[in-house]
């Protein structure tokens, strides 16, 4: 009962950030723009940052590690959404700037909802838990395993939803194998 709870809570924040995205999207951006090179440095440096926490949160191992990578996630992603966000409302913003921004905004808001889709996909299919990263042309999901390791329907049925669910490929799939 507890966990669906938490899951539908989770959904319904990360759903809450899409409609926002959106609703921001639609409201500054009336044509896509060249990128800025401010802003794509800016970008790659957040997404830098939220990488290298998510490989840190690896270290903790059984049910506390699905709950502080998805925490660390999303602080990473709140504080890229931030800059972004003050980078778009600057007054010395050109519009080139704004519209980078905007569709980086949206471009996050697009991987959330891509990773609770998977989450909730993944569960369906009898793990108990997991954590999906979507970013730099790779993405990387993390789920318990027993000590002996996942099996190889295991490992098929992840690369099925990813594949199904995104554009990457089995080649672009991590998945990491959480021990309790």
């Amino acid at each position: 009962m507890m966990k669906n709870r938490k899951r539908n809570l989770t959904v319904l924040a990360v759903l809450s950030f899409v409609c926002a995205a959106v609703a921001l999207n639609w409201t500054y951006n009336s044509r896509w723009g060249k990128p800025d090179a401010e802003m794509v440095y800016a970008e790659d440096e957040a997404m830098a940052a939220a990488q290298m926490d998510f490989a840190k949160s690896l270290t903790t191992s059984g049910t506390e590690y699905f709950a502080e990578a998805r925490l660390t996630r999303q602080v990473s992603r709140d504080e890229a959404l931030e800059l972004l966000q003050t980078a778009a409302s600057s007054e010395m913003a050109s519009q080139e700037t704004i519209d980078s921004a905007m569709n980086a905004i949206s471009r996050m808001a697009a991987c959330s909802m891509q990773e609770a889709q998977i989450e909730n996909l993944l569960l369906a299919k009898e793990f108990e838990d997991c954590v999906v990263y979507i970013g730099d042309g790779a993405v990387t999901v993390a789920v318990p395993a027993p000590m002996e390791g996942l099996s190889e329907e295991d490992v098929a049925r992840i690369t099925d939803v990813i594949c199904t669910e995104t554009e990457y490929g089995p080649e672009q799939l991590n998945i990491i194998e959480v021990k309790a």
